[in-house]
């Protein structure tokens, strides 16, 4: 049995689009799935369990992902196992493809689906910095950025063994090499991005602080002996992108403006490791 597991802090506003997809398959054995409401203040609970006898709901008090995710591992009932975001749109179809691509290939630990991001409605520096960041290699060939990742048994004992860590979809990804891991093309995720500069800075400074935290992690398993593996995009990435298509100066530049107030909007959070404070853009929420 698949089994699906969301962990959701205050998304009354976006989880049912999530559900109503993922329930929209008629056979009456659809994958199991489990909402896990941590510290919700908001309709989330309700507004999950109004989908009927396929969705569990279980809540804590804690507002963790960390803890969110290990609570749905306890309730959840087979594999392949996806983790989702509770704001992206998953549907039925995708989530079988996902399910098959697993099922097909005994190596493959772990996939993701094809990442659609609708860019109408966003200011235009927002639409210039997502069409440079979605050919970005790191960002083509990772599982991260997606808010889905689907793991068979073995992969799940994998990423079980990881700390808690902001830049929980990244180590995720990492945590597998390239043979182990797959972008599955066929299945297809909807992820919001912010509509405007400042959510979207906010979202930039939430991921710089939480990749310096999973660097800080990698840094204490090289002097274990552990190999260090990276998404981190460089300047060469982006002299590589403009060199196959120039006219995308102008959303490199906006790519690198947005760089680096993201790391400046993080150093203070990095100085003081503060790594639990979770900055969410509502834009994509709308």
């Amino acid at each position: 049995m698949t089994s699906i597991v969301i962990p959701a802090h205050n998304e009354g506003r976006v989880i049912g689009r999530l559900l109503d997809a993922l329930l929209a398959d008629p056979s009456a054995s659809g994958p199991d799935i489990v909402v896990v409401c941590n510290g919700c203040t908001d309709d989330t609970a309700r507004v999950a369990g109004a989908r009927g006898d396929r969705v569990r709901v279980v809540e804590i008090p804690t507002p963790s992902k960390h803890t969110a995710l290990r609570v749905g591992d306890e309730h959840a009932r087979g594999f392949p196992r996806l983790y989702v975001d509770a704001d992206v749109v998953v549907g039925a179809a995708d989530v079988r493809a996902l399910a098959g691509a697993l099922a097909g290939d005994p190596g493959l630990l772990a996939a993701a689906p094809g990442r659609d991001i609708p860019l109408a409605g966003c200011a235009w520096p927002v639409r210039a910095y997502y069409r440079v960041w979605q050919l970005l290699p790191a960002v083509r060939e990772g599982l991260f950025g997606r808010g889905v990742i689907a793991v068979t048994e073995e992969g799940h004992e994998r990423i079980a063994a990881l700390p808690p860590l902001m830049a929980d979809d990244l180590a995720a990804s990492l945590a597998f090499g390239p043979g182990e891991r797959r972008v599955v093309e066929a299945a297809r995720v909807v992820v919001r991005p912010p509509r405007t500069w400042s959510d979207l800075i906010r979202r930039k400074v939430r991921a710089a602080t939480s990749s310096a935290e999973f660097e800080r992690f990698q840094a204490t398993r090289e002097t274990q002996g552990a190999a260090a593996p990276s998404a981190r995009t460089g300047t060469g990435d982006l002299r590589a992108l403009l060199r196959v298509r120039p006219a995308l100066l102008p959303g490199v530049v906006v790519f690198a403006a947005a760089a680096l107030a993201a790391r400046r909007g993080s150093r203070r959070a990095i100085r003081d490791r503060d790594f639990s404070t979770w900055l969410r853009d509502e834009s994509s929420r709308q």
